[in-house]
């Protein structure tokens, strides 16, 4: 399938996978209703992440809204072949790889953010990784930045149904939890997007890992931990699709660790 066919959230529908999809547990208004919408279309926030006790997580909309920095940099120059961005907000991302050359595409359930990234010179669909998907099974690389590891509350239903995305050999580069935060970290909360006005949006489930964490939930879903790294601050693990008789790509770099 050519970019010129996945370009807008208006595609036609491609077949179902043979790999079986999870039904979505949770409502996708939180991220296509104000006020996620209105911090996209300003590009800016303040928007957070709401727990009942009123803990609060910031989103970062002015860096999502702008261009890849150079903590993004180290995903870019880690990508393969054929790029799938899942939850690809604004489109900084696939727009850089578009700019280079690359063939890649965005998903997200957000109407104004699949319009910001196309808007940007990227190519995007509004879909959810739950929904059927172009090139299921052949993706070369795939990527859950920006916490994406959170989806849908439940980071081993979303590496598996991804282990049936890329192809057989295939990585995915999650970012998790930042440096300084316990690199164990695994919860699972009911959140809200708010931007701090006092009407929050609707509730959903987010979860967050740290990197040892992901790691071993990676281990139990179908992929092989190849490389962890930070970069101003931000940690990210490179996962490969495990396939018999293959060991971990890639060897770590100066700035990088390999993985346990």
């Amino acid at each position: 399938m050519g970019l010129a066919e996945i370009r807008t959230p208006s595609a036609a529908a491609v077949p179902r996978s043979a790999v079986p999809l999870r039904p979505r547990r949770t409502p996708d208004t939180p991220w296509h209703a104000d006020p996620y919408t209105d911090a996209l279309r300003a590009g800016r926030g303040p928007l957070f992440l709401r727990r009942s006790d009123g803990w609060l997580l910031p989103l970062e909309v002015e860096r999502w809204c702008g261009g890849p920095d150079s903590a993004d940099l180290t995903v870019l120059e880690r990508c393969r072949g054929t790029v799938l961005d899942i939850g690809c907000g604004p489109g900084r991302l696939v727009a850089a790889l578009a700019a280079r050359g690359r063939t890649a595409l965005g998903i997200d359930i957000s109407p104004a953010a699949v319009a910001h990234t196309v808007r940007g010179g990227g190519s995007a669909l509004l879909r959810s990784v739950f929904d059927p998907l172009p090139r299921e099974g052949g993706w070369d690389t795939a990527l859950l930045i920006d916490g994406n590891i959170g989806i849908d509350g439940d980071p081993s239903a979303l590496l598996r149904r991804l282990a049936g995305i890329v192809k057989p050999g295939g990585s995915l580069i999650v970012e998790t939890a930042p440096t300084g935060v316990d690199p164990d970290l695994d919860e699972r909360v009911r959140v809200r997007v708010d931007n701090g006005s006092g009407a929050p949006g609707e509730a959903f489930y987010w979860s967050r890992l740290g990197a040892r964490a992901l790691v071993r939930r990676a281990r139990t879903t179908g992929w092989v931990p190849a490389e962890q790294w930070t970069a101003e601050g931000r940690r990210f693990v490179a996962l490969r699709q495990e396939v018999s008789g293959t060991r971990p790509y890639g060897e770590p770099t100066a700035r990088s660790e390999a993985c346990g």
